[in-house]
């Protein structure tokens, strides 16, 4: 869709941009004050700047539409929001749970290999050697596993049930939680490190190995609970950080987690319940071990930051920006690096004569991953971490920086909190889902909505791997409104003339909320990333979309988004 100067509507009457864009008034809520500001003032001149409108501009009347409908009535409404779907489509299930499942099942393979649990394997096979039945042993070990993933995934269950969605965006994005994780990574990091170390209660350790030496099936449980507990010091962080990434995404995704861990870290346990003589195989524990428990100290260090940061961008403290994230992950990892190599020790780390193959290569791995960030640091967009470090829009020495000028918007309107919140690779959009859908009904342009967050791992892996392909930023830039809705912002306020009740009975205050409240109602979600385009009346253009890094099937989600638009406006239109 070309810019033009001059519409007609369905009426044939000929429309001037400026008259008609005068008549929105936007609210722009900066220092708790309202100020009323017209669209005209900010038009300047349009031979100069692209203010987007197209032959549709106008098309649909502003007394046609409604996009509050999220809203409630009362504090006593709590009729049911009208799902939006698309040709009566029904939800299926985010691909995101088998992408959670498969990093819970690699977090399970390496919790194996922490100090903590592999020892743990010879007692296994000490008890379970105890009955000389084949037929025994399998029951016993296949009974084994089942418990470890019993207990593993109650654990994820419980917190989903107590927690819930509202609880795990908490959990996930608030300064405190994000934070006391934070100093929880730093802390096994030292104690990986070897400057202490961490055990349950003794207590409670005994009182469960005591029931394990009842024996039978009630004795196999305690055994395997008894795992659980003696394996937390190594366990803990990792079983953590996959609550955490399942946070917001109600019941389902802590359970697929907490069972792709449990099934990794349960099967070896069980497999060598059922054939004790494997014990012979294994290598001894020893100094191997403790590297592997150095190794992963530095890497809990590095995966701590990302806490920290979540909670810096969320509340905007300034004090994680992207260049100084990357500069410590570079220092951590050459520590690393010179550590595989033998030129730094730990107190508890044996007598290394020589380097063995597979340290080398580790090692060769690792300087390769720190000269893969150095780049970053001027700029470059490291894309296979871009889940991981903080926004581009944080780096204040960028060498790559897209130029683009932030004054021109679509028909001249400044997005609202456009201060605070940004868009990736020089897009232009809005922050607030009233402004934006106006925005795109005047100028006659369909609406990519998208609900994101400052802590969304998978929102920014997708901004970086799939929003950068040029065929993607031309169609969201010329032929989209763009509105990114953020969930988790901490510091904007709505002014009180804009606070609502939900459908549950909630006054909404603030902008977070507000967000999170229409992708509740409207798509029956909670999770981020969400994709929806929609047209100038709010309605679904095509099915909605979340992480997924396709590119090619993005572009057709677009264009099959943008054919579907054209067809309804030209129906308008005759």
């Amino acid at each position: 869709m070309k810019v033009l100067a001059n519409q007609t509507n369905s009426k044939s009457e000929p429309i001037d941009p400026v008259v008609d864009v005068v008549e929105i008034r936007v609210e722009d809520t900066v220092n708790k004050g309202t100020v009323i500001q017209t669209i005209q003032s900010n038009l300047g001149d349009q031979s100069n700047s692209e203010t987007g409108f197209t032959a549709y501009a106008g098309l649909v009347s502003k007394d046609q539409v409604n996009y509050k409908t999220y809203q409630a009535s009362s504090s006593k409404d709590t009729s049911s929001c009208i799902i939006k779907t698309f040709d009566g489509e029904t939800k299926e299930a985010s691909a995101s749970y088998w992408g959670l499942f498969l990093l819970a099942f690699l977090s399970g393979l390496a919790a194996l290999l922490t100090p903590c649990v592999f020892p743990m394997i010879p007692m296994t096979v000490s008890f379970f050697m105890k009955d000389g039945s084949k037929s025994k042993a399998i029951r016993n070990g296949f009974i084994y596993g089942l418990s470890i993933v019993g207990i593993y995934v109650f654990i994820g269950t419980l917190v989903a049930i107590l927690a819930g969605p509202a609880a795990a965006n908490w959990l996930s994005t608030h300064w405190l939680p994000n934070v006391f994780f934070f100093l929880i990574f730093v802390i096994f990091a030292a104690s990986f490190f070897g400057a202490f170390e961490i055990v349950l209660p003794s207590w409670l350790v005994n009182k469960a190995d005591q029931q394990a030496d009842k024996g039978g099936l009630v004795g196999i449980f305690f055994m395997a609970f008894t795992i659980v507990l003696v394996s937390f010091s190594c366990t803990g962080p990792i079983v953590g950080s996959i609550l955490v990434q399942s946070a917001g995404g109600a019941f389902i995704r802590p359970l697929m987690g907490m069972l792709g861990f449990s099934l990794a870290f349960a099967i070896p346990f069980a497999l060598f319940a059922i054939f004790p003589n494997w014990l012979n195989s294994l290598p001894a524990s020893g100094g191997w071990l403790n590297s592997v428990k150095v190794v992963l100290g530095f890497v809990e260090l590095a995966l701590g930051l990302k806490f920290l940061s979540v909670a810096d961008q969320t509340y905007h403290w300034g004090i994680l920006d992207r260049e100084i994230y990357l500069g410590l992950w570079i220092v951590i990892f050459i520590l690393m690096g010179l550590y595989l190599l033998g030129k730094l020790k730990f107190s508890h780390d044996s007598d290394m004569p020589f380097i063995k193959v597979p340290r080398l290569l580790f090692a060769i791995a690792t300087f390769s991953f720190v000269a893969y960030l150095i780049p970053g640091l001027f700029g470059a967009p490291l894309k296979s971490l871009a889940g991981y470090l903080p926004p581009m829009s944080t780096h204040d020495f960028n060498l790559m920086e897209q130029e683009n000028d932030h004054s021109v918007y679509f028909a001249g309107v400044k997005p609202l909190y456009e201060e605070k919140l940004h868009l990736p690779d020089g897009l232009r959009g809005y922050f607030d889902y009233e402004q934006g859908m106006e925005v795109a009904r005047t100028v006659g342009r369909p609406v990519f909505l998208d609900f994101t967050g400052h802590g969304c791992v998978n929102c920014r892996e997708m901004e970086a791997r799939v929003w950068s392909d040029e065929k993607v930023h031309e169609l969201l830039q010329e032929e989209y409104v763009v509105i990114s809705l953020y969930v988790d912002e901490k510091t904007i306020e709505l002014p009180e003339s804009e606070w609502f009740y939900n459908r549950k009975g909630r006054l909404i205050k603030t902008l977070a909320k507000k967000n999170s409240t229409i992708q509740e109602c409207y798509f029956d979600a909670n999770a981020q990333p969400q994709y929806a385009l929609l047209d100038n009346q709010g309605n679904l253009l095509q099915p909605t979309k979340t992480y997924d890094l396709d590119v090619e099937g993005y572009i057709d989600f677009l264009e099959k988004g943008l054919t579907e638009y054209q067809k309804r406006m030209d129906k308008l239109k005759n």
